[in-house]
């Protein structure tokens, strides 16, 4: 039987403006890493908020770890590790003293302390820069001392507003092998980001677009949904491409996706020659044209161009 480690029915929290998360319904299991990926706006950040009791919804309930993020809120936040975007750390103070003050703060008890922060150094690889000034660290390292300084007092569930964004690739590899390294040891991790690629490392996923769901499961039944083919086209100017593209095949059917475009097409047999004779007769010669599986990004193009309406997809685990 699943245990479940966050349950979120119907959340929904207004703004005068926008109406953020807007009747999201999920479960997260225990011990699941868990990703909720979408853009800038699309409300991720509101969502792990209220989950970390830090802001109270308008609408429906969550609970973490058990007990409700309203009326349970202290429960809830001893049993949390949370990391906002930009996580407070000190950079007057050395990476030993941050991970002190946090234990302090969390009230981790002094026996066993000297142990636990071991284990993180250890874990993280960290042990040679508990001297230098969290100031002096690379953006890399501050995210892996933050994710620290939110571990130390053994959280059952971790949750996390996009951790790496900023951060440099090997350190967003590095950071991610951390996370799987925790699940394997039971801890439940909601994580949020705007990185596809990154989201293909979470055993579930939920898409979000204007605080709203749009579709949930593993990542390969999240790109079954594209019932289109996919074409990949690598042009020298992939903006300029992209422009023309979508003036050929819609702009519902065309994504830019840093140096490549993706274009959905229900007639792949045709699809090759038409992209190449548009770019053509625009001036454009790609270096290459071809079919690919779906990506998670096309998931977004493909749902959002069809207009669906996700009020009703099921995320239970």
């Amino acid at each position: 039987m699943t245990t479940i480690a966050i349950h979120v029915d119907g959340l929904t929290k207004r703004f005068p403006s926008v109406t953020a998360v807007d009747g999201l319904t999920l479960s997260v299991a225990r011990g699941e890493l868990f990703g909720l990926v979408g853009p800038d706006g699309a409300g991720k950040t509101t969502t792990i908020r209220m989950l970390a009791s830090i802001m109270r919804p308008d609408a429906g309930s969550a609970s973490v770890a058990g007990f409700d993020t309203v009326h349970e809120a202290e429960a809830v936040k001893k049993r949390i590790g949370y990391m906002s975007q930009r996580f407070g750390l000190y950079e007057d103070l050395t990476v030993d003293e941050n991970i002190a003050f946090y234990a302090d703060l969390y009230g981790v008890p002094r026996s066993g302390r000297r142990e636990r922060i071991e284990e993180l150094l250890r874990f993280s690889d960290m042990g040679r820069f508990r001297a230098r000034l969290a100031g002096k660290l690379s953006g890399g390292m501050k995210q892996k001392l933050g994710l620290m300084c939110a571990l130390v007092h053994t959280p059952e569930v971790l949750l996390l507003d996009e951790p790496t964004n900023g951060v440099d690739p090997v350190s967003r590899r590095d950071f991610w092998r951390i996370l799987g390294r925790l699940v394997r040891d039971g801890v439940t991790v909601f994580v949020s980001t705007a990185y596809l690629d990154e989201a293909e490392r979470c055993a579930r996923v939920a898409l979000l677009h204007a605080g709203r769901l749009l579709a949930c499961g593993s990542p390969d039944e999240v790109k079954r949904l594209v019932t289109t083919s996919i074409f990949e086209v690598r042009a020298a100017e992939p903006r300029a491409a992209a422009r023309t593209l979508r003036s050929t095949f819609g702009a519902a059917h065309v994504g830019l996706f840093g140096d490549k475009v993706h274009v959905a097409t229900s007639e792949p047999d045709e699809a090759e020659g038409r992209i190449r004779a548009a770019l053509a007769a625009a001036g454009d010669v790609p270096t290459s044209v071809r079919h690919v599986p779906p990506a998670l990004e096309d998931v977004f193009v493909s749902i959002l161009g069809a207009g669906a309406d996700a009020s009703s997809r099921e995320c239970a685990p």
